[in-house]
């Protein structure tokens, strides 16, 4: 786990378009160029990345080799820390995603799992947000972090 807070925090949208080939792919790469701290990655992010990863070749958007080129490319990034293992407070996580909840799903239509990305990314003490998803850009905006790329 990092002994420092992150600056910034990777949803699963934006980790996707690294890792796979997508429309707004060259937007992430660009970021990621520029970044001067490692993201940090969760067993949340893991799952997620994976699976999200693995549903692309059901939808023939990428191919099986693709996919497997995808997750070696991410134990690289780990190896080379431009990821970060990082643990999860969970619950804390989970309070923060409850009181998200509470505040705005009424008026975002905010899915749990994005309530756990932008808590967690409170949780953690980022201050930029990273996403493709319109909807976790509201909430995460709306929390005062700053939405990114």
């Amino acid at each position: 786990m990092p002994t420092s807070r992150p600056a910034a925090y990777a949803d699963t949208s934006f980790l996707v378009r690294i890792y796979t080939p997508h429309a707004d792919s060259g937007k992430a790469l660009t970021w990621m160029q520029r970044a001067s701290a490692p993201l940090p990655f969760t067993p949340f992010h893991r799952h997620e990345l994976r699976n999200g990863i693995r549903l692309r070749v059901y939808r023939g958007e990428i191919t099986v080799e693709q996919c497997k080129a995808a997750f070696r490319e991410m134990d690289s990034d780990l190896e080379d820390n431009v990821l970060v293992h990082t643990s999860i407070p969970w619950t804390d996580t989970f309070r923060e995603a409850e009181n998200l909840a509470a505040a705005h799903t009424e008026a975002l239509g905010i899915r749990s799992f994005d309530l756990v990305h932008v808590g967690l990314a409170l949780t953690l003490g980022a201050t930029e947000f990273l996403t493709f998803d319109l909807r976790q850009a509201k909430l995460a905006k709306a929390v005062g972090l700053r939405v990114k790329p």
